[in-house]
């Protein structure tokens, strides 16, 4: 499998963590000393513990008793094997008992044990130790499902009807953690290999537990909408069972982690240069799950989850609130949704359905396709593609609370067409979570590793903001907004991006100084507060103009054959305005300028900004800087009409 740079982004979500500490027992001292003296290591320090102590949002879903021990960056195998011996040696010495489940060297260093709470509080003690999370159940996510709708924006299907998609996905393989598949059924006999891996809880309330092949139909459902020979989206495909959920449709987080850990063992040994990593469950949220996850995504797969089916934010869950995973979730036959939209860096490209492990059945299947049309794409390049040709705005989200409206993606996942090329500018709008109320909160938005920052902007529901601008966190771009005193909280807005050999950079100045470089956005910031007259300057499309007492700088972008446009538009007498970029242009920045009134929200809804004013009184004018990489056969032309 190939290596390819990867997002490293963090969702707000909170997991409910516990800070432990305890007091050593002296009379244990001397066994401890003969392993230290055994491992040639030094004795761990008699300060407070750091380890933190992680357990489930969803009580009911909690595993009591069975914890997953993580060890910290830079261990390696042999640091597990000597932490199992030092927390067997402390259990024994006070007549406890423990059992290791598991171990874990791939994505996480550390082990699944069994033990009481008296060990977990020695466990938490040890020198090497991150953190430990109590291990919680994950489920199944099902329903029925349908094809045309996915080739109708862009005319996949032949003149019949039937389904026929730009490829059938066989360059791809799809990797699927699910329950059992029945391999003899007609839709997908000869088209799945059930590997021999297996980590199941037992069954709920029954004597006698079934064998996988007694299971019900949820994976052979799956399987079947990802490949299956009638009702496939990519029927070439590959598909390979990882089994981690057992007949009843119930799978723990520790068996997850195993379950990816061999499809990455299973790789080192076989690569493939197409992977789909497939996640038809939901748990509650889990660090450990999501760090797999994104060690997946970092080594080249493309990983699609299910949001879950249960009416809520899919960043309370796992291992839908990974920034790195694609979550998708599902609609019902009249565009209402079967789960909500989450804020923050999750996109969701939802799917006609009536749940959401068939939605992202859906899902990978599209991605097949759009690996065996190129298999050189990274995993953020897919996503980007599937953003783009999804059908936008059809999705009814009056069961949203207001504040998930706005940064929740209103997108029907669809197939690319056959045409449709990897050297076009492709763009997104990564929301952070509304900040607090107070004149200090801030709000902080980031692209993943493998896109480019074009821009950033703040956007508020009151119109009051400090503005934003863009600083540099371990190595990458942060989109930051600010609040103001009397504000409402405020949302900060990157624009994120992809092309062949793009990159940008910021200058602390209105204005980009290489010649081979395009303003493709631009931050202003003030500590009195923002006012809306300030905005790129339409005569010059490398400097920004902005208020004095402002601290403006420039997003100034460099790729082969990049060329960049600004637009204006004003209304005299409407509180909102509409700016467009024409076909074959990307947005890239949207802004505004309101001398007479307050600006509400600037707001990049797919290839057009949109302004609001708080007066209604008019006067607006929207500001949209549109870029291209442009094609031979182009002319180099402004992008208005």
């Amino acid at each position: 499998m190939r290596r390819t740079s990867a997002w490293v982004g963090w969702v707000l979500c909170l997991c409910t963590y516990l800070s432990a500490s305890a007091q050593d027992y002296p009379d244990e001292d001397e066994i401890i000393l003969d392993l230290f003296r055994e491992d040639g290591t030094k004795p761990e320090p008699r300060a407070v513990p750091t380890a933190e102590f992680l357990k489930c949002n969803k009580a009911a879903w909690r595993v009591h008793g069975q914890y997953l021990v993580v060890l910290r960056q830079g261990t390696h195998g042999s640091h597990v094997q000597r932490t199992i011996r030092r927390l067997r040696a402390k259990a024994a010495r006070r007549g406890q008992l423990l059992e290791i489940l598991h171990t874990y060297s791939a994505a996480l260093h550390g082990f699944m044990v069994k033990m009481s709470s008296d060990v977990l509080h020695l466990a938490l003690k040890l020198p090497q130790v991150h953190y430990i999370e109590e291990d919680s159940s994950i489920f199944a996510q099902s329903a029925p499902w349908n094809l045309q709708r996915l080739l109708q924006p862009h005319g996949g299907s032949s003149e019949n009807g039937t389904y026929r998609p730009p490829n059938d996905g066989g360059m791809a393989l799809v990797y699927l953690l699910d329950g059992s598949v029945q391999s003899s059924h007609r839709e997908i006999e000869g088209r799945v290999l059930i590997t021999d891996f297996n980590s199941v809880p037992e069954e709920d309330g029954v004597r006698v537990h079934r064998q996988a092949s007694q299971c019900d139909s949820h994976g052979t459902h799956i399987a079947g909408v990802v490949s299956g020979s009638d009702s496939g989206v990519a029927r070439g495909a590959g598909v390979n069972l990882v089994r981690v959920l057992n007949c009843q449709g119930k799978g723990t987080v520790s068996g997850a982690l195993a379950g990816l850990e061999y499809i990455q063992s299973t790789l080192l040994a076989r690569p493939v240069d197409a992977v789909v990593v497939l996640l038809p469950f939901s748990g509650g949220f889990s660090r450990s799950l999501n760090a797999a996850c994104r060690d997946m995504v970092a080594k080249g797969a493309v990983v699609i989850a299910s949001a879950g089916n249960y009416r809520d934010d899919a960043c309370l869950y796992s291992p839908a609130s990974e920034p790195e995973v694609i979550t998708v979730g599902a609609v019902n036959s009249v565009d209402q949704l079967m789960s909500q939209g989450a804020g923050g860096h999750q996109l969701r490209p939802l799917h006609r359905s009536s749940g959401t492990s068939q939605a992202a059945a859906h899902a990978a299947g599209i991605a097949a396709v759009i690996l065996s049309s190129n298999q050189n794409v990274s995993p953020v390049q897919v996503m980007q593609m599937m953003l783009h040709y999804s059908i936008s705005h059809t999705i009814n989200f009056l069961s949203l609370p207001d504040s998930h409206r706005l940064i929740s993606p209103n997108l029907v996942a669809a197939m690319p067409p056959a045409n449709s090329a990897n050297e076009e500018l492709l763009c997104r709008s990564v929301w952070s979570k509304r900040s607090g109320v107070t004149s200090s909160d801030q709000a902080v938005s980031r692209c993943r590793l493998g896109e480019e920052m074009m821009s950033c902007s703040s956007s508020t529901p009151d119109g009051v903001h400090a503005g934003e601008t863009i600083s540099e966190s371990s190595g990458q771009m942060e989109c930051v907004a600010f609040n103001a005193l009397g504000g409402k909280g405020v949302y900060a807005v990157a624009r994120c991006c992809v092309i062949g050999g793009l990159q940008c950079q910021v200058h602390a100045s209105p204005e980009c100084v290489a010649t081979q470089h395009h303003l493709t956005g631009c931050t202003l910031w003030s500590a009195a507060g923002i006012s809306a007259d300030s905005r790129p300057h339409g005569s010059d499309r490398r400097r920004r103009v902005g208020s004095s007492g402002a601290t403006s700088h420039a997003v100034c972008c460099h790729a082969p054959s990049l060329e960049c446009h600004l637009l204006e538009k004003i209304s005299a007498d409407k509180d909102q305005v509409e700016v467009s970029c024409p076909s074959g242009w990307t947005l890239t920045d949207c802004s505004a300028v309101s001398p007479g009134s307050v600006v509400l929200a600037p707001v990049a809804k797919g290839n057009s900004c949109h302004v609001g004013s708080a007066s209604g009184a008019g006067g607006s004018a929207g500001v949209a800087v549109c870029c291209r990489v442009r094609q031979p056969e182009q002319r180099r032309a402004s992008p208005h009409p």
